[in-house]
């Protein structure tokens, strides 16, 4: 049989993060994947036990239960100081689904779609299959957006991806640059998808929520990272009705409604006890404070991240490659893009022993 693919699909490769993580030997220490070591905090176990006991396992609205829906907004009104109605919300499968059904729903054949270089890896995948071109919006030397190259690059473009608290990089943008980058995008005619899933996770700083300086954003979420429940597959975006309206389109095409049992827990996490989110943030700066002084004692010279979990560090690949072999999983930065050839990325959302460790077997491999 002589079988044919779809352009657009072969135009993208499978996640380098995945690769690497999915070949790790058992003796592994895994730096490679994004991906909280904690449990889902027990009250919202909880919740979802008893959605199941209660029969709460049929399909919901398309756009998600009404409560969990108004919990969102009351999020958005007190932390991101952000006015959206229920309406204005999709609850989906992971902040990953948002983002697809975004880029379904704004962009045509062609259109051109500026992702941060380096930057998360599914931005340019997503916009590829949905008929888009991703260009590439290269980062200052300190790993922060370039915001006057980005302004350069908005010309006849469809859509800006906007990522702070960022991945690969951990770095936190300025009010005053995100506010620059709306507002020039609103001049330009173009939309700006704000992907903010690490809000919680700042050393330091503040997180500026883009759509406080304009209405020309998307704003994309999720539970995944901020409680611990990556594999529950609960995001969301919120934009205008009429954004929405045809975004809704996509997702009751394509997965109809978040799982029912994930929502009603997700229920439970924003109207709960918000404690456990604080406990994380400390412990993941306690991390990243050990874990860069030790790289930097090492020789390594990197910005230290002010987010998220993610050291992203100036490295060869013969090096990168070298630490591999020892069995730590990091992620090679030309998985983030085509401008970070030469770096690595480091998760440091694991335990500290299992950083020691790591630090240990890299301070061998630079010794040998």
């Amino acid at each position: 049989m002589n079988l044919k693919f779809a352009q657009r699909v072969q135009d993208i490769e499978i996640s380098g993060i995945r690769k690497i993580f999915e070949a790790a030997g058992a003796d592994s220490i895994n730096l490679g994947l994004g991906q909280p070591d904690f449990d889902t905090p027990q009250h919202i176990k909880d919740a979802a036990i008893k959605a199941i006991s209660e029969g709460k396992t049929g399909y919901t609205n398309n756009t998600g239960i009404p409560e969990l829906r108004n919990a969102i907004c009351e999020k958005f009104k007190h932390e991101n100081r952000l006015s959206y109605t229920p309406d204005q919300l999709i609850v989906t499968a992971g902040a990953s689904e948002a983002l697809h059904i975004v880029m379904h729903a704004l962009i045509d054949e062609g259109d051109l779609v500026l992702c941060p270089d380096p930057g998360f890896v599914s931005y340019a995948a997503l916009a590829t299959l949905a008929g888009g071109r991703p260009i590439s919006a290269p980062l200052t030397q300190d790993l922060h957006i370039d915001v006057e190259k980005a302004k350069s690059m908005m010309d006849g473009a469809r859509i800006l991806m906007l990522n702070s608290p960022a991945n690969p990089t951990g770095s936190v943008e300025s009010k005053e640059s995100i506010r620059a980058l709306v507002e020039y995008a609103d001049d330009a005619g173009v939309m700006v998808v704000s992907d903010e899933v690490y809000e919680h996770f700042i050393y330091g700083k503040r997180h500026w929520s883009a759509a406080r300086f304009g209405e020309n954003v998307v704003t994309i979420n999720a539970a995944s990272k901020t409680y611990a429940m990556t594999g529950w597959r609960l995001g969301y975006l919120a934009a205008s009705e009429e954004i929405v309206a045809q975004c809704v389109k996509v997702h009751q095409y394509c997965q109809a409604c978040a799982t029912s049992i994930s929502q009603y827990a997700a229920l439970a996490a924003y109207t709960g006890d918000q404690r456990p989110v604080k406990m994380m943030r400390d412990e993941y700066r306690v991390r990243r404070d050990m874990f860069c002084k030790r790289l930097a004692d090492l020789g390594f010279v990197f910005p230290v991240p002010e987010g998220a979990f993610y050291a992203f560090v100036p490295m060869k690949p013969a090096l990168a490659q070298r630490i591999i072999e020892q069995g730590i999983i990091i992620v090679p930065g030309s998985a983030f893009g085509v401008n970070a050839p030469e770096y690595a990325r480091f998760s440091y959302a694991t335990s500290r022993e299992n950083l020691n460790r790591a630090l240990d077997r890299i301070q061998k491999v630079i010794s040998d």
